[in-house]
């Protein structure tokens, strides 16, 4: 029987391990696999199959809004009228918004976005036999893993 586990890269895959040799498992049947983070740049723009929740038109809907009724209130006094200006101050509000919310995510909030998955995860896979493997599902939970499954 395999036992598959994963755990956050801490002391508490090492405290499992111990508690584990500790129990009758030998250190040969104990597989740990260290995941690789993610190297490549979070993409900022979501697409139809993945959407990571931020949204870059929510500042640009609001002052688009903001600048567009700005706009037609002082348009009745300029030469184009306030139907033009309405449209051109939320054409105006918008790209400003939208701007601002690209510089924010872009340059402010891209630490937020590294650290993220600065922490990798760690699969430790045990050989054992099906009689333990209750007690090793038990020792890998209350070393805080995150999730295990078992195939016999």
């Amino acid at each position: 029987m395999q036992i598959y586990s994963t755990f956050k890269h801490s002391i508490h895959i090492e405290m499992a391990v111990s508690t584990l040799e500790k129990k009758g498992i030998e250190r040969e049947n104990i597989f740990i696999v260290p995941l690789d983070n993610r190297k490549e740049e979070h993409k900022l723009f979501d697409t139809i199959h993945h959407s990571d929740g931020t949204s870059l038109i929510d500042v640009g809907a609001a002052l688009g809004t903001a600048f567009a009724v700005i706009g037609a209130s002082i348009g009745f006094k300029l030469a184009w009228g306030p139907i033009y200006w309405g449209l051109i101050g939320a054409s105006v509000g918008f790209v400003l918004g939208f701007a601002i919310r690209l510089f924010t995510e872009k340059i402010l909030k891209k630490k937020q976005r590294l650290l993220k998955g600065a922490h990798s995860e760690l699969i430790m896979i045990v050989d054992c036999e099906e009689a333990q493997g209750e007690l090793i599902e038990n020792i890998l939970f209350d070393h805080f893993a995150f999730g295990v499954a078992k195939i016999k």
